[in-house]
């Protein structure tokens, strides 16, 4: 069996202390659910852009920010519609949405869809955050959701799936509510592609989007498999949060912290830490990470370099259920005889103690991608220089050569990524350059507060169109 750190559970544990003991002489801070409002600099921008007949334009403005740019949403009733709760990315950022919004004094609703019939310590863990944030929770069906849905003055359904709500609770009603609806979307696979998920969606006010390639594939595909168009729609590139920032940027803490996790993992200072932190499963590529990484601590012996012990972690494995994917990865990993070298950590909220601990980030998602991937600015914003495939939205993010090196997706970016490992592995100057570049290029557009503005952009354009139509 690949190793399981035996101090992981009483690691976990003592995240959110040691965090709070560390911020306690500046800042406190607690878990890293992403943050609430922001006070920005006047500063000229890129605030959205707009997928409108067959092309992409950018909508540049210049605003005075002294105050929140989402200020106008004060007092606003929204309902935020998640197909489920979880700790995947689509609902976790409809939860940021929620958080930012709370902030400026919005008044925010939540529906979840789809929730399993036993208790979940996972989504009880969550609906508390979000409760003690003063974000209300209902029940997904009966009228109670129906008369918030039509009182809203925004309706924000978040993922292709979520779209199953509409006809299964409003009902005769869906048409009085489509003109106020902000659909985000985050989903890249073909299966999604289906009339009875979006069938409403030419007729919602716009559609948000997390990257312009992602943008490009839903109107070609809604349009070429099923027949229908686009709304108005906008892509918004993401932001780091105010408290990952924080850590990011604190020495010390990035110290602490990367003392903590390597002693954990049984890593020592200088061995060389590569990381792909996602949810396991084969669209993430850990099957293909753990290849090349396999191939590249072959290329070392082969080429007979001297350089520290390399090891290898996937965050995002569930020690509760391991499935299938994961039982081959761990198969491999005993066939290969490299256990000693990979270690297998639980999904988790809190990434900061992992960026803080490792020397390389690699993003491995296959086919098409990541639609955005927070993770690679989170990883940028902690100096690290990210591996990715050139897919998706990984190709708007990473700067190839200059803040990380892009590789295929499928089974021929294997050997191309195993020497990108070797390379940084055996290039210190060039790994620290690239991390330094990429810092610079979150702190130039990928804050929250770049975040903010952009969303607050099409939050206008929505509640004018909700106005105009109803």
């Amino acid at each position: 069996m690949a190793k399981q750190s035996s101090a992981w559970i009483t690691m976990q544990k003592r995240w959110p202390l040691m965090i709070l003991a560390l911020f306690s002489l500046s800042t406190a801070i607690v878990f890293l659910v992403r943050s609430t409002s922001t006070s920005c600099n006047t500063l000229s921008s890129t605030t959205a852009a707009t997928t409108t007949t067959g092309t992409v334009t950018r909508v540049n403005r210049e605003e005075k920010t002294a105050s929140n740019a989402l200020n106008f949403m004060k007092s606003k009733l929204v309902l935020l519609v998640s197909h489920e709760l979880s700790l995947s990315g689509g609902p976790l950022l409809l939860m940021e949405l929620a958080f930012l919004l709370r902030g400026v004094g919005a008044e925010v609703v939540w529906i979840t869809n789809q929730k399993p019939l036993e208790p979940d310590e996972v989504i009880y863990s969550l609906e508390r955050k979000m409760l003690d944030r003063g974000v209300q929770m209902f029940a997904a069906k009966g009228e109670t959701a129906v008369d918030i849905a039509l009182k809203a003055d925004l309706v924000v359904l978040n993922t292709a799936v979520a779209g199953k709500w509409l006809d299964a609770v409003l009902k005769e009603k869906v048409s009085r509510v489509l003109p106020k609806v902000l659909w985000w979307i985050h989903e890249m696979r073909g299966h999604y592609f289906k009339l009875d998920y979006v069938k409403h969606l030419p007729f919602v006010a716009g559609a948000m989007i997390d990257s312009h390639t992602t943008a490009e594939y839903w109107k070609n595909r809604t349009r070429e498999r099923l027949g229908i168009k686009m709304p108005e729609t906008y892509v918004v590139h993401l932001g780091n949060s105010k408290d990952l920032m924080e850590i990011a940027e604190d020495s010390v803490a990035k110290r602490v912290l990367r003392e903590h996790v390597r002693e954990s993992l049984g890593v020592r200072d200088d061995d060389i830490l590569f990381a792909i932190i996602n949810s396991v499963s084969r669209g993430k590529g850990q099957d293909l990470f753990l290849c090349a990484f396999h191939e590249s601590l072959q290329l070392i012996r082969e080429k007979k370099l001297q350089l520290p012990s390399m090891h290898a972690v996937v965050v995002g494995s569930d020690m509760n259920a391991q499935t299938k994917f994961e039982t081959e990865l761990r198969n491999f990993l005993a066939e290969k005889k490299i256990q000693d070298r990979v270690h297998f950590v639980n999904k988790t909220l809190t990434v900061a103690p992992y960026l803080a601990s490792i020397d390389v980030l690699v993003q491995n998602s296959q086919a098409r991608g990541e639609c955005f991937g927070r993770i690679t600015i989170e990883a940028m914003a902690f100096q690290l220089p990210v591996l990715g495939t050139s897919a998706g939205g990984t190709m708007e993010i990473v700067v190839n050569r200059t803040t990380g090196i892009l590789h295929p997706a499928g089974k021929e970016g294997v050997t191309p990524l195993a020497n990108n490992m070797v390379k940084l592995a055996t290039h210190v100057e060039r790994r620290l350059t690239m991390g330094k570049k990429g810092y610079e290029r979150v702190k130039e557009r990928f804050l929250e507060h770049h975040m903010s503005e952009r969303l607050a952009f099409v939050l206008k354009q929505v509640l004018h169109h909700a106005m105009t139509h109803l």
